[in-house]
């Protein structure tokens, strides 16, 4: 490729304008709207494999805009009318082509890798956990962008009218819907009765990926060759069909599309559970003592140390031998509606925890105490308020001596957790001791189980 040519391209053509359409409107869905790309340890300035899984997200609609765009510089030919003065130039048409293309491909993959680099700004100043496991996925996502605007252009130069562009961005955009959606879901049963739904090997074909839900959680090795060997397919369709000249030509350059589509199905994982997998190095614990993180949350350690330890030495004196005996958080990575698995030996932490993410200090303390005792069987990916946080609220209460609404629990709700716990706290303080542990025992074995309900059994009431 001659690089003068390209420059030329690059000034005169609209090529610039595809990385600035992209990069814009990705930017503006980043920074104008408030979603869970903004909260938690998930937080796409939060680590690296979040913004990576992030910005890769943001392909189900930059991606359609890229073919989009693709098509209208496909086009530029036929809207001049020049279509045949160039075939009778003695320039090979796949050097025309390649120049074509090239400025496209140069201008949307750096519009991708400075959204990446705005973000990756941000993670160096959150994180002291830095890696390059994270740099797959968004090679892969800049990787997608270019070739969807390759077959794009492609498509035009096969198909030269001004409703192509329109209607092929409109097609792309809902592949991506109906691979997020439907076509790319498998329902699913879990063992409570719970139905839900799981990526399947054909939603992998499409450039978007699920939202980041733990900060150790990518993609497997397999997916990032089963798509980079079906955008490589695409890009060589949507290139052959720049340069053909029959219908015949045109024809045949469907072959590499169809057969990246066939090798990628045999290339990608059929099961959910090695689609996203757990990132070994990023879920390591570090240590302090009995507490412990993952290195991508190593920065909390200093915070949580001494409250973790100290909502021990009190689980301790009121639980006995019965009481937990360390802190670490929680890598389990469980279908969404299963029922969360809890330890009695360990209080299982996560960071994104209403209670724990808002409290500081000695209401740290509480938090962890309120996660040893009960720590909530509402389905994973579920949300909901309700018996398990009255019963933290009575227990916590009863560890230390005094009854008063966790830090996390929502302003409007304090007034009923007040209403449905004082009483049952005063009922069970009235106990002998005896009695009291062995309700709070009770009411721990139904809350770590996930059998039955803590807060009836707390309240005197038969579990169910």
């Amino acid at each position: 490729m001659n690089g003068r040519v390209l420059r030329i391209e690059l000034r005169r053509s609209v090529a610039p304008w595809a990385g600035v359409v992209v990069l814009v409107p990705a930017l503006a869905f980043l920074y104008l709207l408030n979603g869970a790309w903004w909260s938690g340890t998930t937080a796409w300035t939060a680590q690296w494999t979040p913004l990576a899984l992030w910005t890769r997200s943001l392909l189900f609609y930059l991606w359609p805009l890229a073919v989009g765009l693709g098509a209208l510089q496909g086009l530029r030919d036929h809207r001049s009318k020049m279509s045949e003065l160039l075939t009778s130039t003695s320039r090979p048409a796949r050097h025309r082509a390649a120049i074509l293309a090239g400025a496209t491909a140069i201008t949307l993959a750096s519009a991708f890798a400075f959204l990446v680099l705005v973000g990756g700004v941000q993670v160096l100043a959150h994180t002291e956990y830095t890696h390059l496991g994270w740099l797959p996925i968004s090679l892969v996502g800049a990787l997608s962008l270019v070739a969807g605007a390759v077959l794009g252009m492609g498509a035009a130069r096969a198909l030269p009218s001004p409703l192509t562009p329109p209607a092929l961005a409109m097609g792309a955009f809902v592949f991506t819907a109906l691979m997020y959606m439907s076509l790319g879901r498998t329902q699913t049963d879990t063992a409570d009765g719970f139905t839900s739904t799981e990526p399947n090997r054909v939603s992998l074909l499409s450039p978007t990926v699920e939202d980041a839900r733990e900060a150790f959680v990518t993609l497997s090795a397999s997916v990032h060759v089963g798509q980079t060997i079906w955008l490589l397919g695409m890009a060589a369709t949507g290139f052959a069909l720049l340069v053909a000249a029959t219908p015949r030509a045109r024809l045949t350059a469907l072959a590499p599309v169809l057969a990246g589509a066939a090798i990628a199905l045999l290339v990608l994982p059929a099961d959910a559970r090695r689609m996203y997998v757990v990132d070994e190095a990023a879920a390591e614990l570090v240590c302090n003592g009995p507490v412990c993180v993952t290195k991508t949350q190593q920065v909390q350690l200093a915070d949580l140390a001494g409250p973790g330890k100290e909502a021990l030495r009190l689980l301790h004196g009121a639980l006995g031998d019965q009481a937990p005996a360390s802190i670490r958080e929680n890598t389990a990575v469980l279908p969404e509606g299963s029922t969360p698995q809890w330890s009695r030996k360990t209080v299982l932490l996560d960071f994104d925890d209403d209670i724990v993410a808002a409290a500081k200090g000695e209401e740290l303390t509480r938090a962890l105490i309120a996660k040893g005792m009960v720590p909530g069987c509402t389905p994973v990916g579920w949300s909901g308020f309700g018996g398990d946080e009255y019963a933290q609220t009575v227990a916590v209460g009863w560890v230390l001596g005094d009854l008063k609404p966790l830090r996390g629990t929502p302003a409007s709700m304090r007034r009923k957790v007040e209403a449905e716990t004082r009483p049952v706290w005063k009922k069970l303080k009235a106990l002998p001791r005896s009695e009291q542990l062995s309700r709070i025992n009770a009411m721990r074995a139904a809350a770590l189980s996930c059998k039955g309900s803590p807060f009836d059994v707390i309240s005197g009431g038969a579990s169910r």
